[in-house]
């Protein structure tokens, strides 16, 4: 094969020697000067329009360090594949070998390179690296949108005559050193994305996933940042491994300062072994830069809403019916809450887990896929028919990838039954999982699920997953599955939706345990969380929004008292806090009073003026300097009005709180912020000393808002005050009659 390098000193173009991707105030720099896999030269604030081969040429020179004691004699740059045998003593991008030792340490070339860059908006770099001797072939692709995200994909192939067994392929970006301190993300079930901090030191931070499916405790983002960075000040960089199943992020950095981020698949022992002529393709690794986590989160933001498949129209509110009935389905309690949801002006319907056969509680029945006749005689069919009438859209609940021992399914198809071999793995929810990579075992689950979709029309579905994959294998062949299982789902989602054109389904895994931008590339939206317990939710979704925007956030209205921790909050609290997702109500409102009622039907009139800022706008969130007070909003993208929360979750260091500093809006435009009140409780409670302004509102420019700010008023903890800011033209005739 020939090299095939585009020529053009012209800014943003393939060089002969460089390719310079630069997008939305973020560029990437690839050395592709010798044979060798690329390496990035820089990666972070955009060096300008004016970036021409000369000082494409400076700029790597300036980066070359200088020789010193007991290293190589020519020390090379760590490529987006580390390669051990070009001198990289860290986590080596590529392990594999050939009849259990040869190959094991391979080198690749470059051999051809194709770049497709446009000036400004981003681009791509793709090349092809061969190893003649171990004969593989790697294909890199390199990408920046016009958002300035980056995406890194590889795919191995195998050229040589005899199998090739892969144990990692895993894709890194370098940091620079003044990234000195790391933010991840931990978490349990009703406790997901809790953020942790530590100091970049030398060595290997990794974040290991091997649940088989993302994991409560995954950290959706690995960013690195400059000291005590926070939403609007410091230079950050962000990685994400968007894979479903075991998966790896790390941050590396050596004793020569070189430092890298960096993601891969975790392979089981022997689990792709390649064929002659097959190939392996790694997850994507997506990668943002920002000046404070606010820019970095908002190109990825940007990244996401700029896909086909991002859903465009008004997100729905819904009703789903888990915390109001259970497993207790019984249709007139049923047809009463779809009653008065509607009334409030709710849009879908979700009928919850304990519609099929043998489902009375979570020790049975699931894998067998038919609408139990004891408990509905006539089908879904009274209930479906009903809510349709009522204008509402329905959505089912359903769990595929899972099986009880006590089904149809397990006493017929034990051989469809995850497991390393004879034994089964330890139960986990009294449920094992379904080998989808078992051709018959997808069959069924396809066609079960494709059956009911067309019977009752279904327009939405919440897809559950319940528990980790445990000894997860192919129980006829004892062999590692967690890989196939994965891209089983994969397939799974994208065949039923090309059965059923505009089938919505939301990515629901014991909460939020499979909240990965894999999965995301196939459904609507992720359920937060199973708390619903506004307190936690607050910092659920906080941490979460870094990666998704609130359209694809499930976040829900809860009762009084919350189920998983037994919390009470005022309405306008909990309110408050799911309007700042995709809102829902999970909530037996057939026991509502009816101040409650008005109330949650004045919440959901709110959400509806509201979503389309709230789902197209930038996300906002301010450095208050009392950690127990948050502020969070939404800016409409062309700075016209915004939407903030002031939240207290403690009783603070101050009282009051102190000035409140909001960010996003245009400095130079005079804006009219308000307090906005819902409901008599929302007016009454939590608001123990408000400042002036609050009485007849206040004009001033974005940015006398973003750096002096506004007095906040005194909240009693667990409470919320919501603020408009809407751009006036002439501040002189703003209104002065507050919301």
């Amino acid at each position: 094969m020939t090299l095939n390098r585009f020529s053009s000193e012209s800014a943003g173009e393939a060089s002969p020697s460089f390719a310079y991707l630069d997008a939305n105030g973020t560029a990437l720099l690839l050395d592709l000067r010798t044979d060798r896999i690329p390496s990035v030269v820089h990666w972070g604030r955009s060096l300008g329009a004016n970036v021409d081969l000369r000082l494409m040429e400076e700029i790597a020179t300036a980066a070359l360090p200088p020789l010193v004691t007991n290293s190589l004699d020519h020390p090379e740059p760590v490529g987006i594949v580390p390669e051990h045998a070009r001198g990289w003593a860290g986590e080596p991008g590529l392990v594999g070998h050939r009849h259990g030792g040869t190959g094991f340490a391979p080198l690749f070339s470059v051999s051809d390179v194709e770049c497709d860059i446009e000036p400004g908006r981003g681009g791509e770099v793709r090349l092809g690296a061969v190893d003649a001797e171990t004969q593989l072939r790697i294909e890199l692709v390199v990408r920046m949108s016009p958002s300035g995200v980056v995406r890194v994909t590889a795919s191995l192939r195998n050229e040589g005559d005899a199998d090739y067994t892969l144990d990692a392929l895993r894709l890194t970006l370098p940091v620079p050193s003044t990234a000195l301190e790391l933010l991840d993300f931990s978490g349990r079930h009703l406790r997901e994305r809790a953020p942790q901090r530590h100091p970049f030191v030398i060595g290997t931070h990794a974040r290991a996933g091997r649940r088989g499916r993302t994991g409560a405790d995954a950290s959706l983002l690995l960013i690195a940042g400059q000291p005590r960075f926070g939403f609007e000040t410091g230079e950050v960089w962000g990685v994400h491994t968007a894979w479903s199943g075991n998966h790896l992020s790390f941050a590396e950095r050596d004793s020569a300062g070189i430092s890298v981020l960096g993601g891969g698949e975790i392979l089981g022992p022997g689990e792709i072994t390649l064929a002659p002529g097959a190939a392996y393709t790694a997850p994507q690794l997506v990668a943002s830069y920002g000046n404070g986590l606010n820019e970095l989160s908002a190109r990825i933001h940007d990244e996401l809403r700029a896909r086909p498949s991002h859903p465009r129209s008004p997100r729905p509110v819904a009703l789903n019916t888990w915390e109001a009935v259970y497993f207790d389905h019984r249709l007139d309690k049923l047809i009463e809450l779809a009653d008065r949801a509607a009334a409030i002006g709710i849009e879908r319907y979700i009928l919850d887990d304990g519609w099929f056969e043998g489902r009375r509680d979570d020790s049975a029945g699931l894998g067998d896929w038919y609408v139990d006749e004891r408990v509905w005689p006539r089908g879904l069919h009274p209930l479906v028919d009903h809510v349709r009438d009522l204008n509402m859209q329905f959505g089912l609940w359903f769990e595929p990838e899972m099986i009880s021992i006590n089904s149809k399914l397990a006493r017929s198809h034990p051989e469809w039954i995850m497991a390393a071999g004879k034994r089964l793995p330890p139960e986990g929810r009294h449920q094992q999982v379904l080998d989808l990579g078992n051709p018959d075992a997808f069959a069924y689950i396809f066609e079960r699920m494709s059956s009911l979709i067309e019977e009752y029309q279904i327009d939405y579905i919440k897809w559950d997953h319940n528990r980790d994959l445990v000894d997860a294998g192919h129980r006829t062949q004892g062999t590692p599955a967690v890989h196939d299982q994965t891209l089983a789902v994969y397939r799974l989602i994208d065949e039923l939706k090309a059965h059923h054109p505009g089938l919505e389904i939301e990515s629901c895994s014991s909460g939020g345990a499979r909240a990965d931008l894999g999965i995301l590339e196939r459904t609507e939206r992720i359920w937060g969380s199973d708390s619903i317990d506004a307190l936690e939710r607050q910092s659920i979704q906080r941490w979460t929004g870094l990666l998704l925007p609130p359209e694809m956030i499930g976040s829900h209205i809860g009762a009084p008292s919350a189920h998983t921790s037994g919390r009470r909050h005022d309405l306008s609290f909990r309110a408050g806090t799911a309007l700042f997702g995709h809102l829902g109500v999970e909530w037996d409102i057939t026991t509502a009073t009816p101040q409650d009622l008005e109330e949650l039907g004045e919440w959901v009139a709110f959400y509806k003026a509201n979503r389309n800022l709230l789902h197209t706008g930038r996300v906002v969130r301010g450095d208050h300097p009392d950690p127990s007070h948050w502020l969070h909003g939404v800016v409409a993208a062309d700075g016209s009005h915004a939407l903030y929360a002031f939240v207290a979750l403690r009783t603070g260091d101050f009282a009051p709180p102190g000035a409140v500093r909001l960010p996003g809006l245009d400095p130079e435009a005079a804006y009219r912020v308000t307090p906005v009140n819902l409901g008599e409780a929302g007016a009454r409670h939590g608001f123990t000393a408000n400042p002036a302004w609050y009485r007849t509102g206040i004009t001033m420019t974005g940015n006398a808002l973003a750096v002096v700010g506004v007095q906040a008023g005194e909240l009693s903890p667990e409470h919320l005050q919501l603020f408009t800011a809407t751009q006036v033209e002439d501040p002189t005739t703003a209104p002065t009659q507050a919301q």
